[in-house]
């Protein structure tokens, strides 16, 4: 990724690695339109695991891409991460860095814009992150958790301008580095006009969850609150490492659909009766795509969906992370009458068109600053 003798880009943007579809990917698609002349640094690079609008993009990487093994299994590369980007050196008059924990190492000849969805969790929330990991996952951040927490917190001070992706971000920026960061909100990129495509046996008015299939998402307390709901519908869309323990608990009306194209995500946002969203979220981009539909969500009131999600406006707050609470909350939703124009409303403020402006904002006044 160092660059060579080329003349200085305005832009740039690091991401962590792009080996996935999440809503942090997402963003990296938001910057590169909000900055369509800029090259993507990153350490890994999966084109067949991450968007394929990725393609159209100049994608630069780190010698450890050349590994397939990392590249199909990112979280083996954690004991190299922190040197690979601290050996790395982007040359742009403004780099943004859009992370979870690793690309704002990166060394710059400009100036530095960090876009943070969340200090590390495996630094941070190391018990949450790993309460379902192998005990050799374990040990192995138990050694490695003292080192890393003083490169990140290098890394966090060598930034121009901290940003945070919600209310709970900077929170948590606060308590790790001391950082008091300004708020930009990630951007939905659903296009509310394109395509739908149906998902072949599925009939409108079920639930939907949209989730990476991980512990700390706790699509579980769903899958269990759907078996005391035998007339109700669950259909989840989402991969991971959780997926054949939530498959072998889920009952007969709990469907999984795995990777959906977004036409096919279209479709079910529009046709599901509420999306559901259990998870830690430190922002928890689904309930803003559900809205752009006019489509409500049930969510936990903690992290970021308090950022997006008022009670009984745009959807409903749980009373707890637990199977009752959500089938209380199935209930409550049904008892309301949710105006479907002011849900679609609540999803506005987090357009990429508001995106792209407050991101430009900041980079163009920190390249005005920094220019002799």
């Amino acid at each position: 990724m160092t660059a060579a003798h080329r003349p200085t880009p305005a832009v740039a943007i690091a991401h962590d690695y792009l080996t996935q579809r999440g809503g942090a990917e997402r963003v990296v698609l938001s910057l590169t339109r909000a900055f369509p002349d800029a090259e993507v640094h990153t350490a890994l690079h999966d084109p067949a695991g991450t968007f394929p609008e990725l393609a159209d993009v100049t994608v630069r990487t780190a010698p450890i891409d050349r590994i397939g093994l990392l590249r199909r299994h990112h979280r083996l590369a954690l004991p190299v991460l922190a040197p690979t980007w601290s050996t790395t050196t982007i040359d742009a008059e403004v780099v943004v860095c859009n992370t979870s924990g690793w690309a704002h190492g990166v060394r710059t000849t400009g100036a530095k814009v960090v876009m943070c969805h969340a200090p590390a969790r495996w630094l941070y929330q190391t018990d949450a992150y790993t309460a379902e990991s192998s005990a050799a996952t374990k040990a192995m951040l138990a050694v490695l958790g003292p080192p890393l927490r003083r490169w990140d917190q290098r890394a966090a001070r060598s930034a121009d301008l901290y940003l945070a992706n919600s209310s709970r971000a900077r929170q948590l920026v606060r308590d790790a580095y001391g950082i008091d960061a300004d708020i930009v909100h990630p951007p939905h990129s659903i296009d509310v006009d394109g395509e739908r495509t149906p998902v072949p046996g599925l009939d409108p008015g079920f639930f939907l969850c949209v989730s990476r299939l991980l512990p700390y998402k706790h699509v579980d307390v769903a899958v269990a609150a759907f078996a005391a709901l035998p007339a109700e519908r669950l259909v989840v869309v989402g991969e991971g490492p959780d997926d054949a323990r939530l498959r072998a608990m889920a009952g007969p009306n709990v469907t999984f659909l795995g990777r959906v194209s977004d036409t096919e995500l279209r479709w079910l946002y529009a046709e599901a009766e509420a999306l559901v969203a259990l998870g830690v979220e430190d922002f928890g981009l689904t309930p803003v795509e559900a809205a752009v539909f006019g489509t409500p969500s049930i969510v936990v009131p903690f992290g970021g969906y308090l950022d997006t999600v008022a009670d009984a406006v745009n959807g409903v707050h749980l009373t707890g992370r637990t199977p009752d609470a959500l089938v209380t909350a199935v209930d409550r939703l049904r008892s309301l009458t949710l105006d479907e124009a002011t849900v679609t409303a609540s999803a506005e403020p987090f357009s990429e068109a508001v995106f792209t402006e407050r991101i430009r904002g900041h980079v163009d006044a920190l390249a005005s600053a920094t220019r002799p």
